[in-house]
């Protein structure tokens, strides 16, 4: 049996530190001096986190004497990736002050320019927060691509939980989304041999169960709820970068929303489109559907089309074209996937439609 457990040549990248609470992000010159950062640091943003985050940031950067530089950036695309690549120049440290596309963009403009990154999230909306994996955009959607983990994590909880609600809610289903991933990861290594971690798996299970344990608790504005979801988003990305793989938190629902990217003219956010594809997937294995959904809505994540404002014609055709995503990973879906006779009907008995 292939397990990647047994594998003790590869090698794991983690966060070096790991930071979260109320106004940490005033701590970010004093982190990065403990990390021993010294030179230049390049602060990569968004036009609206800039304000939120970014400006603080780099005072407190500029505080322990450190020269800084920064870029704000719209998107997450090649050209983007490229801008960022070209701003690295004599810079010691990259810090991705913002939320998904902007922490993406800089994790991989830093892995190519062989930069140490830092991820100061905006909002938990995924596990990219933590995951060696960025989401770039590109002609058929998005694609995720390898990078390296980022060597700290500064998770200010006061502005995450400042962000629209939706994000969080978001952030839990694709936490949740790891109870497909896991099932699918075991079919392709019970049929295919395909090399499985048991130490990534339990991890990540142990990371939805608690978040789903703690649902009730998940509100809107409280710096607490942010501190459950955005720590549970980094231990997703923890066990992403203990197996070498994304497995432990992608499966067949993230195929689903990769297909929704694909089809629909307005994709909802990714974490919601994990969620629904999550109660779909856990049917299809045969599980407790109904618990998943139940639990997002206690969260008040959308379990629903009409929630995400996607038509159920859509919801269809990316159920059909989910398997020709990644084909080289196999999920429930198997490699013919589903007929769109049998995509209706499952959408119609979960109440996805």
């Amino acid at each position: 049996m292939k397990r990647y457990d047994n594998m003790d040549f590869r090698k794991i990248q983690l966060p070096r530190e790991i930071h979260t609470g109320e106004g940490v992000i005033d701590e970010t010159g004093t982190i990065c001096k403990d990390l021993k950062i010294k030179g230049k640091a390049l602060v990569v943003t968004g036009p609206k986190t800039n304000k939120i985050a970014g400006e603080r940031a780099i005072k407190s950067l500029q505080d322990e004497n450190f020269e800084v530089e920064s870029i704000t950036i719209k998107q997450a695309s090649k050209d983007t990736i490229m801008e960022v690549q070209d701003g690295i120049k004599n810079v010691s440290i990259v810090l991705g002050v913002g939320g998904g596309k902007v922490i993406d963009v800089a994790k991989l403009a830093s892995t190519r320019s062989e930069i140490h990154f830092i991820s100061v999230p905006t909002a938990a909306s995924h596990d990219g927060i933590a995951s060696p994996r960025a989401s770039i955009k590109n002609d058929k959607g998005s694609v995720s691509l390898k990078a390296k983990a980022p060597i700290g994590i500064i998770a200010d909880t006061t502005i995450i939980s400042r962000a629209p609600f939706r994000l969080l809610a978001a952030g839990c289903g694709d936490i949740i989304s790891n109870y497909t991933a896991i099932m699918d990861w075991k079919l392709a290594h019970r049929l295919l041999n395909e090399p499985y971690s048991d130490s990534a798996s339990a991890l990540s299970i142990m990371t939805a169960k608690m978040t789903m344990k703690s649902a009730d608790a998940i509100k809107e504005g409280l710096p607490e709820s942010a501190g459950l979801v955005v720590k549970a988003l980094i231990s997703s990305g923890i066990a992403i970068s203990i197996a070498g793989t994304s497995r432990p938190a992608s499966g067949s629902e993230h195929k689903f929303s990769h297909a929704l990217d694909i089809v629909a003219p307005k994709p909802a956010l990714h974490g919601e489109q994990c969620g629904i594809g999550t109660i779909l997937m856990m049917y299809l294995h045969g599980g407790d559907w109904k618990f998943i959904r139940d639990t997002l809505k206690t969260i008040k994540a959308p379990t629903t089309a009409r929630e995400i404002g996607i038509k159920p014609e859509y919801i269809i055709e990316a159920l059909t074209k989910a398997h020709e995503i990644r084909k080289e990973r196999y999920t429930i879906l198997g490699d013919r996937g589903l007929t769109e006779e049998a995509a209706e009907a499952l959408a119609t008995i979960t109440g996805v439609i």
